[in-house]
C-alpha cells in the first residue's frame, strides 16, 4: 500500500464496526498516523478518558509515557512524527482488575496495512504484554519483565516497556534498572528520530 492512500485508511479505521458488539461502550477508534513517522508506539487499547476524549494517551498514563520520552505534547501528538496504534482501538470496557484485555480482531485486522503505509518507521515501542507478544511473537520471554529487561535483544527494530500506569508504581520500584539503564537509553533513540 502507497503511503497516499493512508488518509484514506484512517477514515476506513475510524469507521471501524469490527466487534462493536463486544464494546459496552461502543466503538470509538483511536488511532495517529502520519506517513513521515518515524517513532511507532504500540501500546494496548484506549482507556475510557481516552475513548471519551478520542486523544490516544490522554490520561496520567500519557503524561508518564511523555517524561518516559522526553517528548512535549506538541511533539507526542505530531503524526508526521509520532505514529500512534494501539493493540487495539476502541475501549473494550472495565473488568474485575482494571480494563478489558484488548479485543483481538483489531491487530490483525489493521496493523499489516498501517505499517505499510508508514515507510519510514524506525523504531516501535511495544508498551505491554499484549503489544509485545503481538510483534514478538515466539521471541518474547515468558513475562513482561523479562522481556523488558532482555530490551537489548530487540533493538533496533523493537523497544518492550512496560505499561506506564500510576497501577505499576510498585513494578518500578522492584526494578531500578528500569529508570537506571533503560530509560537514558530510550530516551536518546526517540531524540535521534525527532526533529524540532
Amino acid at each position: 500500500m502507497s503511503h497516499r492512500k493512508l488518509p484514506s485508511l484512517l477514515t476506513e479505521i475510524r469507521a471501524c464496526r469490527l466487534c462493536e458488539l463486544h464494546l459496552p461502550h461502543g466503538p470509538r477508534p483511536v488511532v495517529q498516523a502520519g506517513a513521515s513517522a518515524r517513532l511507532l508506539i504500540v501500546g494496548q487499547a484506549p482507556g475510557r478518558r481516552v475513548h471519551d476524549t478520542g486523544i490516544p494517551w490522554n490520561d496520567p498514563s500519557g503524561d508518564r509515557l511523555r517524561d518516559w520520552l522526553g517528548l512535549s505534547r506538541e511533539v507526542f501528538y505530531d503524526a508526521q512524527q509520532v505514529a500512534i496504534v494501539p493493540t487495539a482501538f476502541c475501549y473494550p470496557g472495565k473488568g474485575k482488575s482494571g480494563d478489558l484485555p484488548p479485543r483481538p480482531e483489531c491487530a490483525p485486522a489493521w496493523h499489516p496495512r498501517l505499517l505499510k503505509a508508514m515507510p519510514n518507521l524506525q523504531l516501535t515501542l511495544l508498551i505491554g504484554r499484549y503489544a509485545q507478544e503481538f510483534y514478538l511473537r515466539e521471541n518474547g520471554k515468558p513475562t513482561l519483565t523479562e522481556t523488558v529487561a532482555a530490551w537489548e535483544e530487540y533493538l533496533p527494530r523493537y523497544f518492550p516497556l512496560p505499561h506506564p500506569s500510576p497501577r505499576n508504581q510498585s513494578w518500578w520500584k522492584k526494578n531500578p534498572w528500569f529508570e537506571r539503564d533503560l530509560l537514558p537509553e530510550l530516551r536518546r533513540r526517540v531524540a535521534l528520530l525527532i526533529t524540532d
